[in-house]
């Protein structure tokens, strides 16, 4: 699964940055998303690999925190650039005729670093808050990877601030940008029923497909686990479904917008086509 996720999303950052005729925005951040979901892949899987292999199950303290705030940044990244491409695709649909001017090079770049910054913030303010908590020795964490809830559940201290603060940044760096997509979809869907033929409201719509499949994949495995573990030892069960949400999401992805995208399939052949 691993490699399958490095190679599909590999094979999209290539394709569209071979071809000049995906130079648009949405392809923009399209390489941008298989970039960060590379990141999330690479953060957990390799260290469960090396742990089977080698049959030790151990994780420094520093290696704890670097996972940790590496996961929560490529997370959160991968949640800000789904958000843009929302954005990018309500001024498409309700804005045609002056998409180019909106999400003009300046736009896209300014988009892209505001979402590497809010990342940032969020991972570091993560990596902040666990590291000020006091652990016992031999400590272990019910889960494939350290995950801020598990190890809140593990400290020896209080906690209750620090449960505060994760609820208070997940409404922040979770809550603004679904609240985001939804508008845009609000927006989208007021604008698609305004056409009059069937054939553009398909047209208008089926441009929104792939992204709709990804955000309900990566929210959808994501939000209900991740909240519910803030306040609740988690399960193998729930450690299963993190599974999902860590590695199958950013396999899928590729899958998800290179069979539903005639633009990426034809770039993919002419890449592939190069190489041999």
């Amino acid at each position: 699964m691993y490699l399958v996720t490095l190679l599909g999303n590999l094979l999209i950052i290539l394709a569209i940055g071979s071809d000049s005729r995906l130079h648009t925005p949405m392809y923009f951040f399209l390489s941008n998303l298989s970039m960060a979901d590379i990141g999330l892949s690479s953060t957990t899987v390799p260290k469960v690999l090396l742990d089977i292999q080698t049959h030790s199950r151990v994780i420094s303290y520093a290696g704890c925190l670097t996972q940790l705030s590496s996961l929560n940044f490529f997370a959160c990244l991968d949640s800000a650039l789904l958000t843009v491409m929302a954005y990018d695709r309500f001024v498409a649909v309700c804005y045609p005729l002056h998409y180019l001017d909106i999400m003009n090079p300046r736009v896209c770049s300014l988009l892209l670093l505001l979402s590497f910054l809010n990342s940032l913030l969020d991972s570091q303010l993560h990596c902040l808050m666990i590291s000020q908590l006091s652990f016992c020795t031999n400590m272990e964490i019910p889960h494939f990877f350290c995950d801020p809830p598990q190890l809140l559940q593990l400290a020896c201290n209080d906690t209750s601030t620090n449960k505060i603060l994760l609820y208070f940044s997940g409404a922040i760096f979770g809550g603004i940008p679904i609240s985001g997509i939804l508008f845009s979809y609000y927006k989208i869907v007021s604008s698609i029923m305004r056409i009059t033929s069937s054939g553009g409201k398909y047209k208008a719509f089926s441009t929104c497909g792939s992204h709709l499949s990804a955000v309900g994949l990566f929210y959808g495995t994501g939000l209900g686990l991740y909240l519910s573990s803030a306040v609740s030892h988690i399960s193998r069960k729930a450690a299963g479904a993190s599974v999902v949400y860590a590695v199958v999401t950013p396999m899928l992805n590729p899958f998800i917008y290179s069979l539903r995208n005639r633009d990426i399939k034809r770039a993919l052949q002419r890449f592939l086509n190069r190489i041999a």
